[in-house]
């Protein structure tokens, strides 16, 4: 694979989250382009093995939420080229109505947890000079969406402490950018009513739903030497509908 567009050999990729969905799509993209990847997953061990498995690497099992969890992923994976923090949940709700332990949960593993995990890696990245670090967020992080007040901060969070990490890092050689997806065709837009999923293609200009891969492939360039001016970036991959 060496001398291919945005090439990883020989790199250590980290991938949170990545049994199944976006991050088991960014997973395989990172091994295909020769990284050697290690699957993060909190739960879901067979998916998880899967896909290690199929990107020729290896899963790592913890709960990024839990700052010595956090640590010892990023211990376990060694020394880590590459970060996507891809890991997250949902727990939507009107404000009004929305528990405290909501709150805390998509705030603790969305946010907190990609803060956890970048303190980890950042250290073994400034000693080296060198590291590329993606946080997942969403469109919903730029532009809000009712009844997910508790996701709309903890993405909107992840832009923040990334343009931070960006500023902080450059000077040891370390970038990091982000990706916020739009509508992509994942379990949850699947069995989502059709008249709703119709009102999401309708706002979207390209008037498709995303792929997973789409996501991937934004990723894969942005940690690779394809994209080695670009830091501070928020990268929609959206259809349009940020616009």
């Amino acid at each position: 694979m060496t001398g291919e567009f945005a090439s990883l050999e020989g790199r250590t990729a980290l991938v949170t989250g990545a049994s199944r969905g976006i991050g088991r799509s960014i997973a395989l993209e990172l091994g295909q382009a020769g990284a050697d990847v290690v699957v993060g997953y909190q739960s879901a061990t067979e998916e998880a093995e899967a896909v290690a498995a199929e990107a020729g690497g290896r899963a790592v099992q913890a709960d990024i939420a839990d700052p010595e969890d956090a640590r010892r992923l990023v211990e376990e994976a060694g020394d880590v080229d590459i970060l996507v923090n891809n890991a997250g949940l949902t727990r939507d709700g009107l404000i009004a109505r929305m528990p405290d332990d909501d709150w805390r949960a998509v705030l603790e593993t969305n946010l907190s947890g990609a803060f956890y995990t970048c303190r980890a890696a950042a250290r073994g990245m400034m000693r080296r000079r060198r590291g590329a670090i993606v946080n997942v967020s969403s469109i919903v992080g730029v532009h809000g969406n009712p009844g997910q007040t508790n996701y709309a901060a903890s993405k909107a969070g992840l832009i923040g402490l990334t343009k931070a990490l960006a500023r902080e890092l450059g000077s040891r050689g370390v970038r990091a950018n982000v990706v916020a997806p739009g509508y992509v065709e994942t379990r949850l837009t699947e069995v989502l009513p059709e008249e709703l999923r119709q009102s999401m293609l309708a706002s979207t200009p390209l008037g498709v739903f995303g792929k997973t891969e789409d996501v991937a492939a934004a990723v894969r360039f942005l940690v690779s030497d394809a994209a080695a001016f670009i830091t501070g970036e928020v990268l929609l991959v959206d259809g349009g509908l940020g616009m």
